[in-house]
């Protein structure tokens, strides 16, 4: 019987089973913040256990609240900080040198096809693009990891979306996202990895698959998955030409985790795509999806574009296509916080930068700050953002605040009107 791409790399890392449906996988990576490690680390020490199992398996950055925003903040920087120089740990990420770690991470190399790796963060799942096992977990999970440098989970089980057509004009990945979560419920994947396929994933760029996979626990999914092909190889190249002759030949090794032909799967889901048109969330789940359309004229009163979902450049490049020659509203603020310091260069290097702030943005550092209402962007009550973020709960940007998600584009033509509007309308050739 034919294997899954997530059974293939879990099979190749179990090392235990202790239960009929319980096993304990090792890790190649163990990922780290200063929200979640901190609890993780001072319960190691508590308990006389705080030695990591491999510093250089161990990743580690500050980037939630970055800078730290009041003393308790600075606190929990302080304790992942002295930590990371007492573990050795030489990737680590300081103030300045670090950026959100979904998109840092991948940055330096440190994701890779076949790999296993947990992180105190739910949105874990963004490393799935490259082909890996990723997961967030709890607290007691992570600190297991950081020690052991294992984690127990269930036996896979997955859904396969297989994703058909042809995206439209105005109509990005993070649409997709949106459409696949609308279609299957913010419960249609607990416990399930999402496998994503099909001749749009294949035609995809890196970071379009970062943003499928990043969205995938709105769904409830345990990870997002892709298969590792040539663009992968590309992208990583820098990091694995040691290990291979060409590109090619890296994506012919990473061609052997691609699913079976004859693999079994929980559900298959066809998902034709061709008509989707740019959407946002209107309430406070994920599912809450409709087309721009419906939405138009909807009053905001700040619109965000960054986070791990839509921070990188690609993203920074099609708002600022946008953006460029016009003039965000009197009515609204409007913030952009590249995801990283080499992203953040690239959009100087290309004059992004330049088209955002002459619009009228607000250009923060790399920060995860405003996307979990913590700094850099936090709503009052009763206020309203476009938000390129990943999630839209109650409160989610501040106690009281609306969040509309939603792609680059659409968020940046609704800075432009000074209410949510039809992104299509702001594309090169289209109606202004």
């Amino acid at each position: 019987m034919g294997k899954t791409i997530a059974e293939k790399i879990f099979e190749s890392h179990i090392i235990d089973q202790p239960g009929e449906e319980t096993f304990v996988i090792k890790l190649d990576a163990v990922f780290c913040h200063e929200i979640t490690a901190p609890t993780a680390i001072l319960d190691l020490m508590e308990r006389k256990m705080d030695k990591v199992f491999d510093p250089d398996k161990i990743k580690a950055v500050i980037d939630h609240v970055s800078p730290a925003k009041d003393s308790e903040t600075a606190h929990q920087g302080l304790i992942l900080r002295n930590w990371a120089k007492e573990q050795k740990i030489k990737d680590f990420f300081d103030i300045g040198r670090n950026g959100v770690c979904h998109a840092l991470f991948p940055e330096k190399g440190f994701v890779r096809p076949g790999f296993t790796i947990i992180m105190g963060d739910s949105h874990t799942c963004t490393h799935g693009a490259f082909g890996a096992f990723a997961a967030g977990v709890g607290t007691t999970d992570l600190a297991v990891g950081i020690h052991k440098g294992v984690c127990r989970f269930q036996y896979p089980k997955t859904i396969k979306i297989e994703i058909k057509g042809s995206l439209k004009k105005g109509v990005y990945s993070k649409d997709v996202i949106l459409s696949i979560i609308k279609l299957i419920g913010v419960n249609g994947a607990t416990g399930k990895v999402m496998e994503f396929t099909g001749t749009v994933v294949d035609n995809m760029s890196m970071e379009e698959r970062m943003t499928l996979c990043n969205m995938a626990i709105e769904a409830g999914g345990t990870s997002g998955i892709c298969y590792p092909d040539i663009k992968t190889a590309k992208y990583l190249w820098e990091f694995i030409k040691d290990k291979y002759n060409s590109a090619e030949e890296a994506a012919a090794d990473f061609s052997k985790l691609i699913s079976d032909n004859d693999a079994i799967y929980d559900k298959i889901i066809v998902h034709d795509i061709s008509d989707l048109e740019p959407l946002s969330t209107f309430g406070y789940k994920p599912d809450q999806v409709k087309p721009i359309t419906e939405m138009d004229r909807t009053k905001i009163d700040q619109v965000y574009i960054g986070s791990c979902t839509n921070g990188r450049i690609e993203d920074l490049r099609i708002a600022a296509s946008v953006l460029e020659g016009k003039k965000i509203a009197d009515s609204v603020r409007a913030i952009v916080s590249p995801a990283t310091p080499d992203i953040y260069k690239q959009a100087l290097k290309e004059g992004i930068i330049d088209i955002f702030m002459e619009s009228g943005f607000c250009v923060t550092n790399p920060t995860c700050g405003a996307c979990l209402g913590m700094s850099n962007g936090v709503l009052a009550e009763g206020e309203v953002c476009a938000s390129t973020t990943n999630r839209n709960f109650n409160g989610r940007m501040g106690k009281g605040g609306m969040v509309h998600l939603m792609s680059p584009a659409s968020a940046a033509a609704s800075a432009i009107k000074g209410y949510i509007t039809n992104s299509k309308l702001y594309e090169p050739g289209g109606k202004k």
